[in-house]
């Protein structure tokens, strides 16, 4: 089973694609970056997360793509309202594409991932490089928080064998 983890952020949309087979079988497929540029009107920066995410799940057919759910902090609702741009632009690319959509809160990710709900970004790397036996970490976070959201199916959803 292939499954997509994105990260959505108007800046930087990370994303992970894994292929599992359950929690001994997972392997990393491909991970990266979605970059726009802040001089750029929020339309076109829309559009690229569009277009290259478009274009990742056109190449790889993932069945399930994995969102963090919504969470706004009172200390940054800017921050929050950005990152529904990229979100909202997510949602659409897998309705357009007939991807199940999966959301998951922050906690039960880490949870799942590392077995800590509170766990700190550079703890949700190691683990997230340990399953998947990666050379390096994965960086930035963004990546690592994306793959964390596709290996974090496998777990909760109880995936095993082919």
């Amino acid at each position: 089973m292939k499954i997509l983890g994105i990260d959505p952020g108007l800046n930087r949309t990370g994303y992970g694609l894994v292929e599992a087979h359950g929690p001994e079988q997972m392997a990393l497929i491909e991970a990266g970056v979605i970059r726009t540029s802040s001089g750029d009107s929020i339309s076109i920066r829309t559009a690229d997360i569009f277009k290259n995410l478009t274009d990742i799940i056109t190449e790889h057919k993932p069945e399930v793509l994995v969102l963090e759910k919504l969470y706004s902090h009172y200390r940054h609702p800017v921050t929050s309202i950005l990152m529904g741009h990229a979100r909202g632009v997510v949602c659409l690319v897998c309705g357009l594409n007939n991807v199940r959509l999966v959301s998951y809160p922050a906690t039960r990710i880490k949870k799942s991932v590392t077995g800590n709900g509170s766990a700190t970004k550079a703890q949700v790397q190691k683990t997230i490089k340990k399953l998947l036996r990666l050379k390096t970490l994965p960086e930035p976070v963004d990546i690592s928080d994306a793959l964390a959201m596709a290996v974090s199916y496998v777990y909760i959803q109880g995936i095993t064998g082919k």
